[in-house]
C-alpha cells in the first residue's frame, strides 16, 4: 500500500519527468512512466536527471541574456528548447533561496559551480583523506560556510561524493603508477619491511630514500610465501631490484629476503636497542623508583625524630633515664639510613645512566663513517665498538643480579652484532663496485671514497637533527668536500656537468647504509590511528586511498611526493584527476529554511 507522501511524491515525479521529456511534439508518457517505474525500484541515485548542473546554468545564462534584448519568456523558451514552466521552475528556485542576489547568480553560473566543484571536492580530499575528519564533519562545514544552500549538504548526498572520490583516487593511482613505471629508470633500492594489523594483518613494505610505499596490503599470513606472493604483484613493472631489505628479525621475513628475494639483510638498529632497553634499563629505572621511595620514606622518617628530642630539653622533669641518650641514637641512626638511601639512589641512578649512554653509543657506532672525524670505518671496528658496549650493559645487569629474562633479551639483541658487521662489509663492497664501474683516475677515485661520499653521509645524519646538533656535521662535510672542486683540487678540472654527475651518486652510495625501518614503524602508527579513527581499516579501498594519498599527494618541503622521488618523473596531479572524473556534487532538492537573524 503506498503511503499519501509517497503516491504525491510519485504524482510530482511523473510531473516533472513528463515536462523534461516534452519537446513541443506532444507528451511522451511511456518514457515517463518508464523512467518513474525505474526510479521507484533502484532507488534515488539511479534517476535519470534530465538536466546536469552545467548545461542549466549554460540556459539561465542565455535566458538571462535573451530577457535583456526584450524577448518574451514563452519565446525563449523556445528559442532554448526548454519547456517555459522548468525556467520558470528554475527562476523560482533561486528567489526562494536566503542569500545575498549576487552571490546565488555567482553559484548559479559557469564559473561559480566551477569554484564549488574544486572547493566540496578538495574539502573531502583534505579533510577526510589527508585529515581525520569525518563526512558529518563535512557536512557542518557546508552548513555553516552556508554553501548548504548550493550543495546538498545530508549526510547521504556527501557520502556518496566521498565515495567517488575515494574511487578515483583508487583508479588516479592504478594509471599513474603504471604511466610512471613504464619510463622509470632502471635503479637498485632497498626494502623496510614490517607488518601491521590494524584492521586485519596489513603487510607494508616501504623504499626508504624515496619514502613510497611499494607494498600496503591486507593479507591472510605473514609468512614468507605471502610475502613473496604480494611483493612479486607489487613489483611487477617497477624498473628496478632488491639490493637490501631492512626488517625487524621476523621469522618470515628472514626466509623471505633468503629463498625469495636474494638479496641482503640489514638487522634493524631500533630493535637491538629497544630489546636492551627491556631487559636492562627498564628493570633499572623500577630499581630507580624504588630507591627514590626508599630515600622519601627515611627523609620523612628524619623531619619526625627531632621532635622527641625537643620535647626531652623543654621538659627535663619528666625525663627518665637514658631517655636522652636514645634520642640522639636514633637521630645518629636515622641519619646514617638516610645517607646510606641517598647513596643507594645515586648509585642505581648512575648505572642506569650507564646504559643508557651505552645504548645511544651503539647507534653513534652503527654509521658508515666516523662522526666526529668523517673517516671510513671497516665492520670489524663497528662491531667491536658496539660490543664492547653491550659488554658494559651485561656487566651492570650482572651486578645488579637482574633476572635470568633479562640476560636472555640481553643475549638476543648480542646475536645481531655480527650481522650489523656483515651490513657494513656489504656496503662497502657495493660502494667499492659502484665507483669502480666510474673509471675515475686513481686520485679522483680516492678523494670518492674518502672525502666525497663521507661528507654526504655526514649531512644525511646532521639532516635527522635539530639545527644545533646538526651544525657540526654539516660543517665537516663542507671541509671535507669543498677543498675536492677548488683551485688545485682532486676534482677541479672536471666538467662541472661531470662534478655534479659525480656528486649525485656519491649522495646515491651514501644513502645505502639503512640502519633502520622507522619509516615503516612511523607508518603504522599513522594506520593505527587512522583505524581508530574510522572504527576499522578493512574496506579495501579506503587502505588504498590512504596509500595513493601518501605516495602522490603528500609533499617534503623541497616540494616532491614520494612517487617523484621513486620514479624520478613527476607525477600528474592527483586533484586535477579527481575533478575531471567526479561529477559536480548536486543541488539541494528544495532550498534550505530560511535562518532568522
Amino acid at each position: 500500500m503506498t503511503r499519501p507522501r509517497e503516491g504525491l511524491k510519485l504524482a510530482s515525479d511523473l510531473a516533472i519527468l513528463s515536462y523534461h521529456e516534452y519537446k513541443g511534439t506532444g507528451w511522451q508518457k511511456e518514457v515517463a512512466v518508464g523512467t518513474v517505474v525505474q526510479y521507484t525500484q533502484r532507488g534515488h541515485e539511479h534517476r535519470h536527471q534530465r538536466w546536469d548542473r552545467i548545461e542549466r546554468a549554460d540556459l539561465l545564462a542565455q535566458y538571462g541574456a535573451l530577457q535583456a534584448q526584450g524577448i518574451s519568456q514563452r519565446q525563449a523558451a523556445q528559442v532554448l528548447e526548454v519547456p517555459r514552466t522548468t525556467l520558470q521552475a528554475w527562476r523560482t528556485y533561486q528567489e526562494r533561496l536566503d542569500e545575498c542576489p549576487a552571490v546565488v547568480a555567482f553559484f548559479h553560473s559557469i564559473p561559480g559551480l566551477a569554484f564549488l566543484h574544486r572547493l566540496v571536492l578538495a574539502i573531502h580530499l583534505v579533510c577526510t583523506e589527508v585529515g581525520a575528519c569525518g563526512i558529518r564533519l563535512v557536512c557542518l562545514l557546508l552548513k555553516l560556510t552556508g554553501l548548504n544552500r548550493f550543495v546538498g549538504a545530508s549526510y547521504g548526498t556527501q557520502q556518496q561524493v566521498n565515495r567517488r572520490v575515494e574511487e578515483a583516487i583508487v583508479a588516479y593511482r592504478q594509471e599513474e603508477s603504471a604511466r610512471l613505471a613504464h619510463a622509470m629508470p632502471a635503479k637498485a633500492i632497498t626494502l623496510t619491511k614490517d607488518e601491521t594489523f590494524t584492521g586485519g594483518l596489513c603487510l607494508v613494505g616501504i623504499e626508504p630514500v624515496s619514502n613510497y610505499i611499494v607494498l600496503e596490503q591486507g593479507a591472510p599470513a605473514r609468512d614468507h610465501d605471502t610475502w613473496h606472493t604480494l611483493m612479486e604483484q607489487a613489483m611487477a613493472g617497477l624498473n628496478c631490484r632488491v639490493i637490501q631489505s631492512t626488517s625487524d628479525e621476523a621469522p618470515g621475513l628472514l626466509a623471505y629476503v633468503e629463498h625469495h628475494l636474494g638479496a641482503h639483510h640489514s638487522p634493524d638498529l631500533f630493535h637491538v636497542q629497544h630489546e636492551l632497553c627491556k631487559a636492562v634499563s627498564a628493570p633499572m629505572a623500577a630499581k630507580q623508583r624504588a630507591a627514590a621511595k626508599a630515600l622519601a620514606k627515611v627523609e620523612e622518617t628524619l623531619h619526625r625524630v627531632p621532635e622527641p628530642l625537643d620535647n626531652v630539653d623543654d621538659e627535663p622533669q619528666k625525663r627518665g633515664p637514658g631517655r636522652l641518650s636514645q634520642a640522639v641514637e636514633r637521630l645518629e641512626q636515622v641519619t646514617q639510613d638516610v645517607d646510606a638511601a641517598r647513596q643507594e639512589h645515586q648509585r642505581v641512578a648512575g648505572q642506569r645512566e650507564t646504559v643508557m649512554q651505552s645504548i645511544r653509543a651503539i647507534g653513534h657506532a652503527y654509521h658508515f663513517v666516523d662522526l666526529e672525524r668523517g673517516v671510513r670505518r671497516n665492520g670489524k671496528l663497528i662491531a667491536g665498538d658496539i660490543q664492547r658496549h653491550i659488554d658494559t650493559i651485561r656487566t651492570v645487569a650482572q651486578h645488579e643480579q637482574l633476572s635470568e629474562s633479562c640476560l636472555e633479551r640481553l643475549a638476543k639483541a648480542e646475536r645481531v652484532v655480527p650481522k650489523m658487521r656483515a651490513t657494513i662489509e656489504f656496503v662497502s663492497g657495493y660502494v667499492r663496485q659502484q665507483v669502480r664501474q666510474l673509471d675515475l683516475a686513481p686520485p679522483a677515485s680516492y678523494a670518492m671514497h674518502a672525502q666525497l661520499i663521507p661528507s654526504y653521509c655526514l649531512e644525511r645524519v646532521a639532516s635527522t637533527r635539530t639545527v644545533p646538533q646538526g651544525k657540526p656535521l654539516r660543517d665537516l662535510a663542507e671541509r671535507l668536500r669543498t677543498p675536492l672542486f677548488a683551485s688545485g683540487g682532486v676534482l677541479e678540472a672536471l666538467r662541472p656537468v661531470e662534478q655534479n654527475q659525480l656528486k649525485h651518486k656519491a649522495q646515491m652510495l651514501a644513502e645505502v647504509l639503512q640502519r633502520s625501518s622507522s619509516n615503516v614503524e612511523g607508518r603504522n602508527g599513522y594506520l593505527l590511528l587512522r583505524n581508530h579513527q574510522l572504527r576499522g581499516l578493512d574496506h579495501p579501498r579506503k587502505r588504498a586511498c590512504l596509500t595513493a594519498v601518501h605516495n602522490f599527494f603528500l609533499t617534503r618541503p623541497d616540494g616532491t611526493t614520494a612517487a617523484e622521488r621513486c620514479f624520478g618523473q613527476k607525477p600528474r596531479s592527483m586533484f586535477a584527476a579527481i575533478l575531471g572524473a567526479v561529477e559536480i556534487p548536486p543541488a539541494p532538492l528544495s532550498p534550505p529554511r530560511q535562518v532568522l537573524r
